[in-house]
């Protein structure tokens, strides 16, 4: 595989970038088999696209998707994929707003994340690279106008939304790849560190994910 026009990554965002791609394993079989199942229907989606579409799915669309949709970004682009252009997206079984506390989380993290506008449900401009165009973050129904509405992978990021939307229209791969809300801390003294740590688990398992998809597509050539 060949790569060109590689991210140039803000500054601000390469020691927890330089962290998340080290050699981790998964801490459980249970853990592990989740993520093996993740790697292996990736694998058979980017066998079977040349643009693939990632729509990163909860209830709400205001936490885990959000940080599912930014890490997916980056780790697709960290790794060499080739000639795949992966583009990723987020949604919810209803819309709500992306959380404060999850736009918090991300710019501790090193990422640069401007409000461009001031609503009930604001939007927000994320940077991750230099020479990569701002994702913009807000909360929206997963088939909402902009996001893709088939051939499209749909990775439930959540046990509520996987159980309760049994049916996600137009997607062509269905991935169930939860993580623990991190809204338990809420307004408590353990807030800041619950998000930060959330951060880094969902970065680290898609870092751990695209690295595998990565070596699976080498050997496939």
């Amino acid at each position: 595989m060949s790569r060109n026009n590689e991210p140039i990554f803000l500054e601000t965002l390469k020691p927890i970038i330089f962290d998340l791609q080290g050699e981790w394993e998964p801490g459980s079989e249970e853990r592990k088999t989740v993520l093996n199942e993740v790697i292996q229907l990736l694998t058979e989606y980017f066998s079977e696209v040349d643009d693939p579409e990632l729509t990163f799915i909860c209830t709400h669309n205001s936490r885990r998707s959000h940080l599912s949709q930014v890490w997916a970004q980056v780790a697709s682009e960290f790794y060499d994929l080739g000639n795949l252009r992966v583009q990723t997206y987020s949604g919810g079984t209803e819309a709500t707003a992306c959380n404060p506390r999850t736009v918090n989380a991300f710019r501790r993290a090193g990422f640069s994340v401007v409000k461009s506008t001031d609503t009930d449900n604001p939007k927000y401009l994320l940077q991750f690279a230099e020479n990569r165009p701002a994702m913009e973050l807000f909360s929206k129904v997963y088939d909402q106008e902009g996001n893709p509405t088939h051939n499209y992978a749909a990775i439930m990021t959540c046990d509520h939304a996987d159980q309760n939307c049994p049916i996600v229209r137009g997607c062509n791969k269905r991935i169930s790849f939860p993580f623990v809300d991190p809204k338990v801390a809420d307004d408590t003294n353990q807030e800041s560190m619950t998000y930060d740590n959330r951060l880094r688990e969902i970065g680290r398992e898609l870092f751990y994910v695209f690295r595998n998809v990565e070596k699976k597509l080498t050997i496939t050539e």
